[in-house]
């Protein structure tokens, strides 16, 4: 590793979690890499969870942007099999989940083949939960500063499996490496993890006596429906009421809930924070159903494409999020 005598920044892109949205992100990134490069050359650390953590394992790979568009464009019907709407519910409540996670495998092996967690090319920072030790779980590269030797060994479609493994949705993941610990989609506790990159850099890279000085972070939304509810609902509500609402409050609460924190860091702490969100487009409520998790039927996928790609089309004028691509990463692995 080299020695990092002046002042500079340690970059950390973040990417959130939401299922076939991810085309959203990939899309917006797939813009960024058009006009700037390899997207991993400007970042010290890729932060990812569940669907954003696939990404976020993508890009440490060097897998080209457009390749990570076209597993969602091409192969989310695959992962997201449209079913019958009663069958599935009886499935997700009272059998074995809505899907099985074997698909999902299946494309994350032709998109990662073999590598594991120490082939990457950036510090890591993926959530999941181990259902096993009843905490939070961050997978990460074993960098040196953390005296780590822990997950450099975990295949990457393991790890993508983990972060992914939504309650009711998927199965839980169950990784050998770890004697057959199990985990669940990190999204339950960090579906935004900008501030999980944060922590990590403050305890290990950023601040006196290390070797930066200060942050930057670029954080991506996935597309969220944010309209809201109207007054008078049924106030006594199953889980056959909430339905996919259950999750998608938890996982874009949380997410606005750590872009507060984040903002309110860059104000208060003494280490200087430069955060940037790129947020979701507007989604109005007649556009509401092609914005599911698990919703990849063709006009779902082109409508998130689309916005996506006016999304990226913004982001790569802004000088906001060109600074992040003025200077490449300087930390190496």
């Amino acid at each position: 590793m080299e020695d990092i005598s002046e002042v500079t920044p340690f970059k950390i892109l973040s990417i959130d979690g939401g299922g076939i949205k991810g085309l959203y992100s990939a899309k917006i990134l797939e813009h960024l890499e058009e006009k700037y490069g390899v997207i991993s050359d400007y970042f010290d650390m890729i932060c990812g969870t569940s669907t954003g953590g696939l990404i976020a394992i993508a890009l440490a790979l060097k897998i080209p942007t457009s390749e990570i568009s076209s597993l969602y464009e091409n192969r989310g019907q695959v992962i997201f099999p449209k079913r019958n709407k009663w069958k599935g519910i009886i499935r997700q409540i009272l059998w074995k989940g809505k899907y099985s996670d074997i698909p999902l495998r299946e494309v994350l092996k032709e998109l990662f083949g073999d590598k594991k967690i120490g082939d990457v090319n950036n510090l890591l920072c993926i959530p999941s939960y181990s259902v096993t030790d009843d905490r939070p779980w961050v997978f990460k590269y074993d960098h040196t500063e953390g005296e780590l030797e822990r997950d450099n060994k975990t295949y990457c479609v393991d790890v993508a499996l983990a972060t992914s493994a939504a309650p009711t949705y998927f199965p839980i993941c169950e990784i050998d490496y770890y004697d057959s610990k199990q985990f669940i989609d990190g999204g339950v506790w960090a579906n935004n993890p900008a501030m999980v990159g944060v922590i990590e850099a403050i305890k290990r890279f950023v601040g006196f006596g290390k070797k930066f000085t200060s942050i930057e972070i670029l954080s991506i939304s996935s597309l969220n429906y944010s309209g809201g509810k109207p007054v008078g609902l049924k106030r006594e509500r199953s889980f056959f009421d909430w339905r996919n609402d259950l999750f998608d409050v938890s996982l874009v609460g949380q997410s606005h809930f750590t872009d507060y924190i984040m903002k309110t860091l860059c104000e208060m702490n003494e280490i200087d924070i430069y955060y940037q969100r790129i947020p979701s487009e507007d989604v109005s409520a007649e556009q509401r159903h092609l914005v599911q998790l698990d919703c990849a039927d063709s006009n779902a996928i082109r409508f998130i494409m689309g916005k996506g790609n006016d999304r990226g089309l913004v982001a790569k004028k802004d000088p906001l999020i060109g600074r992040f691509f003025n200077e490449l990463k300087r930390y190496k692995i």
